[in-house]
């Protein structure tokens, strides 16, 4: 393999490209350590070591760090570790390595997720959520069978209607339209709105 371009992305480390094409990111010392410069020769043995005793081994800290900052799902680590211009072979060594300890887990953290929103979200806003974080949709139902309970919705539009400090027994019928709106939109079914307000105004 020839060393084709030698790239700044600061002044102390490199985007090395081999053959044409972008292989790692290296600092100025394992530059020199391993002969990697414009034009210069890897062999596949030398290429092989850098790969799994450099690159490697800092996205599996890079991926223990980021998961030590705050839990995520594994589409986000992925992203996170790609912005950090690892090559895909480190990514997935990273991602087999932290998953062995346990330490991502797309179905725990899509019930963490859940847990901590359902007083406040709709199904339907959180199921969206996470499909954004890159949660498979099976990983999202078995976290909801095991965390969503018959009544959540309802509760949830409770804890909304107080916190807009709305008494609907006294609001304006443009206030309620408002309010219904505002519901809609956050997904909640129409039935569920209307009864938990209908209570709301038989036990004010």
């Amino acid at each position: 393999m020839t060393v084709t371009k030698l790239d700044a992305v600061t002044k102390t480390k490199s985007k090395v490209f081999l053959d044409g094409r972008f292989a790692f990111v290296l600092y100025k010392g394992e530059l020199a350590r391993y002969g990697i410069k414009e034009g210069a020769q890897i062999e596949e043995e030398n290429y092989s070591e850098v790969l799994e005793k450099v690159v490697i081994k800092r996205a599996k800290l890079r991926a223990m760090h980021l998961l030590e900052d705050m839990d995520r799902t594994e589409s986000g680590l992925r992203d996170k570790l790609k912005q950090g211009l690892y090559p895909e072979e480190a990514i997935e060594a990273a991602l087999s390595y932290v998953k062995s300890f346990g330490y991502l887990d797309d179905e725990r953290y899509a019930r963490q997720f859940i847990e901590s929103r359902k007083a406040s979200k709709s199904r339907r806003e959180i199921y969206a959520l996470l499909c954004g974080r890159g949660v498979a949709p099976d990983k999202i139902e078995l976290a909801f069978e095991e965390c969503f309970e018959s009544n959540s919705e309802k509760d949830a539009i409770r804890q909304i209607i107080r916190k807009k400090r709305v008494i609907p027994a006294e609001a304006t019928e443009e206030e309620m339209r408002k309010l219904y709106g505002y519901l809609s939109r956050k997904g909640f079914r129409y039935d569920d709105i209307r009864q938990v307000i209908q209570n709301n105004d038989e036990n004010a």
